[in-house]
């Protein structure tokens, strides 16, 4: 660094002027005296800006709403629902099974190259197991691309999802195919069908609840109107659209005690609209 000539400051230890200034990276300025010596800094240390804080995976998760938020009364409420839900006895969608045992069958790792582009749109458009709802943009999607460059870009995401990089999780995977990062995901092929490929594949887990927040049966107005709990809006940085679509389907998959994930599915969009009185 160049050396700086400054007037009016003398050297603290022999007073002399004849002294130079050379910057520091810190915007400091290093004074020297030429007489004696004597050297020391001036001025103030740049403060660079403090580097937000960044909370893990595990973190954010553990700040997640949680079953043991509910409140004692909610879940005997939801008990009692239950039971009279069962009582009903209501009738299940009988395609439903052969739906979910095709399509898993469908994707499993080895056959996913090879799906028709006739079943992966029926896939997307169909109705059985979830409604995807509104469909319109994916099929004017695919009309546009073409039914095989259409099916390439549904199996690629499909591919990502399920089997993507192991050092992400499936709910960043799904984040990233919902933003399109990267080139990443077809268009419009997006949370509902996506949530619809993990109902399928992993049914355990998954509810075919489809979307995060949604009037009629998004997870977000079920956790609140049903639980009384209140989940986080998406943003973009913590609470991603794949961490919380997920989150909230483990939080209510772990509350409701009906086994089949269609039938607590149901049920939840039943009690949803259960007056609370």
């Amino acid at each position: 660094m160049k050396a700086l000539s400054l007037a009016l400051i003398a050297c603290p230890e022999c007073s002399s002027e004849d002294i130079t200034g050379t910057p520091q990276p810190d915007s400091r300025l290093l004074i020297h005296c030429a007489d004696c010596g004597h050297e020391w800094l001036r001025g103030e240390a740049r403060r660079d800006p403090a580097r937000p804080h960044v909370r893990s995976v595990d973190t954010l998760q553990g700040e997640f709403p949680s079953a043991a938020d509910v409140r004692p009364d909610v879940r005997e409420r939801i008990t009692a629902l239950e039971a009279e839900y069962i009582a009903q006895k209501p009738d299940a969608d009988p395609d439903v099974e052969g739906f979910a045992s095709r399509y898993r069958e469908l994707f499993q790792k080895e056959n996913l190259s090879s799906a028709s582009p006739e079943a992966l749109l029926h896939f997307a458009t169909s109705t059985t197991l979830a409604n995807p709802g509104n469909t319109s943009g994916f099929t004017r999607a695919w009309k546009t691309a073409g039914d095989d460059k259409a099916a390439d870009g549904v199996r690629a995401s499909i591919d990502h999802l399920l089997y993507g990089p192991e050092s992400l999780r499936v709910e960043d995977r799904l984040t990233q195919l919902v933003e399109g990062k990267k080139g990443l995901g077809f268009p419009s092929f997006k949370e509902p069908m996506l949530t619809k490929v993990l109902a399928v594949v992993e049914p355990e887990r998954f509810l075919p609840l489809l979307r995060y927040s949604a009037a009629a049966d998004g997870k977000k107005e079920i956790a609140k109107d049903v639980f009384g709990l209140d989940l986080p809006p998406v943003d973009k940085s913590s609470f991603t659209a794949g961490r919380v679509a997920v989150w909230s389907n483990d939080l209510l998959r772990s509350l409701v005690g009906l086994e089949s994930p269609q039938e607590a599915a149901a049920f939840l969009r039943w009690a949803k609209v259960r007056p609370t009185g």
